[in-house]
């Protein structure tokens, strides 16, 4: 057994992250301590150098700079004052969540070793897509703050269907949005979240199919685990290593916020972005025109999809908006597309699987699963009125 040179933990050579310097071979129990390790040595075990980008030329400082300019110019101009109270009621529903999404996914940064959840999500078989809608249900993180999570769990090698089911699943089949959704609906809600699984599970399938055809990216950050690998006993071994001091306590808040930032850089801009457009439609679109053409037909759903692919607000957020929907033409069909159509069509998700999963992926996204949220919301105006 070899000792990360960074943490200090014992690390088990078969499965460790290794780096080479000097002509010496150093092991890690987690990307983190490797790069911290490279950070220290000024150097790279590849040889090659990460080249800083400008902060003028940083996305998520050009699209926050927009959107403050945008808020700021609304105080001035007149036309504009819808848009700022739509886009910082926005803010004001999702902050919490983003900020949730973020500190979880620096904790799985920075705690959680790749093999764990290669061992759990990167087999290519059902078991893994099983695993990501049951690890979905458990989150109670709203439909932004899971986009975070998503990207994080990519990062850490977890096979892109999985990633794509647990995206799918985890906004609207989580324990929190199911008592939101029976307090909303009813029985009827139970029904919504049981389609909600059934699409995230099929569409799982789907992607296992299409990666093994190849018509998807496989993940790259997938590493190989050893057979016979258990995750109990490194956590056992972990644990038995871990020293808990006000230093140790100190690095671990660092590689959490480390992890966070990083991940922000990624995510948050798609969000801001996301929130603009929304806040445009919300501010813009007259009310009156959501419910006049959102009646339990076909045409119907088919408006409800394309305003949901544009307006997409926290799960929180959207349920509500999506009871109104019910309420007003009592089509639940619609409720369920314009719950579902959120985060399948959404341009926030597409873009995000296109810039950090695979272009392939993020087309193939709305081709598998409109089909499906379609005649289930069908099915459901046709026998749920």
């Amino acid at each position: 057994m070899a000792v990360d040179p960074i943490c200090h933990m014992t690390v088990d050579e078969h499965a460790a992250i290794k780096a080479v310097k000097d002509q010496k071979e150093y092991y890690f129990c987690s990307t983190h301590c490797r790069d911290t390790f490279i950070k220290e040595q000024h150097s790279s075990p590849t040889g090659c150098c990460n080249k800083q980008t400008s902060f003028f030329k940083n996305k998520l400082f050009l699209v926050s700079s927009i959107s403050i300019l945008l808020v700021a110019a609304s105080y001035f101009f007149v036309a504009l004052s819808a848009f700022r109270v739509i886009f910082l009621t926005y803010l004001k529903s999702i902050w919490w969540a983003v900020l949730a999404g973020f500190i979880l996914g620096g904790i799985i940064d920075y705690y959680v070793p790749q093999e764990y959840i290669v061992k759990v999500l990167a087999q290519r078989k059902p078991r893994s897509i099983v695993n990501a809608v049951l690890l979905g249900f458990l989150m109670s993180a709203c439909s932004h703050g899971i986009l975070a999570l998503s990207i994080q769990l990519h990062k850490k090698g977890a096979s892109n269907p999985a990633v794509v089911s647990f995206l799918l699943a985890s906004p609207w089949a989580n324990l929190t949005i199911t008592i939101l959704l029976v307090s909303l609906f009813g029985i009827k809600g139970l029904l919504i979240i049981a389609a909600t699984l059934v699409v995230a599970i099929n569409t799982g399938f789907i992607f296992l199919f299409l990666e093994k055809a190849g018509l998807i990216e496989r993940n790259k950050n997938t590493i190989e685990v050893a057979e016979h690998f258990s995750i109990t006993r490194d956590i056992k071994i972990r644990a038995k290593n871990y020293s808990f001091s006000r230093k140790t306590l100190f690095f671990d808040i660092q590689g959490i916020l480390r992890g966070s930032r990083a991940l922000s850089d990624m995510v948050l801009w798609w969000l801001l972005i996301g929130m603009l457009i929304a806040s445009f439609a919300g501010a813009y679109i007259p009310s009156h025109v959501f419910h006049r053409f959102m009646g339990p037909t076909f045409l119907g759903l088919l408006v409800t999809l394309a305003l949901a692919t544009v307006i997409e607000v926290c799960s929180e957020g959207s349920s509500p908006l999506a009871f109104e929907i019910y309420r007003n033409t009592g089509a639940l069909g619609n409720s369920f597309v314009f719950l579902m159509a959120g985060v399948a069509t959404d341009y926030t998700e597409i873009g995000l699987l296109w810039t950090n999963v695979g272009r392939r992926t993020a087309l193939w996204l709305p081709v598998v699963t409109v089909p499906q949220i379609i005649v289930l919301g069908y099915i459901f105006n046709l026998f749920m009125k």
